[in-house]
């Protein structure tokens, strides 16, 4: 008999919208610590998701975080990585998401380490030996695309498809969204 399909989100938060996904915190499960990875076996995991998280890590730290996370997912396994957009053109949202965040220790933001664009995200992805697909993201000019994903792969809550600010023509909060998948 075949066990069900391993999910785990990566800093959960108050975001409890993956039914049938393990949801952690940094406590229980460190990007950076491996030895919290432990109850997991090697190449068990389906799927991990982290909605703005990897943020709060330095572009090396990403690298080794992605890493870990290799070596827990099985082949063909994902993770589905959300972070504030460097190239959105809106400045009040790069005030909010900017490195040290726009106030005191107590705001989400105030431990942000990187501002990620789509080319610094998948570069990350990449050298842990990921093949990445982009799902949303701004480019170099601003200019917002989307490809096709699926809620039941992951919720990404602060995104086009699922925030309610993003609604319509005009985005309030949108997130770079990739999926990088174990070869």
């Amino acid at each position: 008999m075949e066990k069900p399909p391993i999910k785990v989100v990566i800093g959960a938060g108050e975001f409890r919208n993956n039914p049938g996904w393990i949801h952690t915190q940094e406590e229980e499960l460190n990007l950076l610590d491996e030895s919290t990875w432990q109850r997991f076996e090697h190449s068990s995991i389906t799927a991990i998701l982290a909605e703005h998280v990897w943020e709060h890590l330095t572009f090396e730290q990403g690298v080794q975080a992605a890493s870990i996370c290799y070596h827990y997912l099985k082949h063909s396994g994902y993770v589905c990585c959300a972070v504030p957009d460097g190239f959105f053109p809106d400045e009040s949202y790069q005030q909010i998401v900017q490195i040290g965040g726009p106030g005191p220790k107590e705001h989400p933001a105030a431990s942000h380490q990187f501002v990620h664009t789509y080319h610094t995200l998948r570069k990350m992805f990449e050298l842990a030996d990921f093949k990445v697909h982009l799902l949303e993201y701004c480019d170099e000019d601003g200019i917002f695309h989307k490809n096709e994903w699926y809620g039941e792969d992951g919720v990404i809550f602060r995104s086009k498809q699922f925030d309610p600010r993003n609604q319509g023509d005009k985005l309030a909060f949108p997130s770079l969204i990739i999926d990088a998948v174990k070869r």
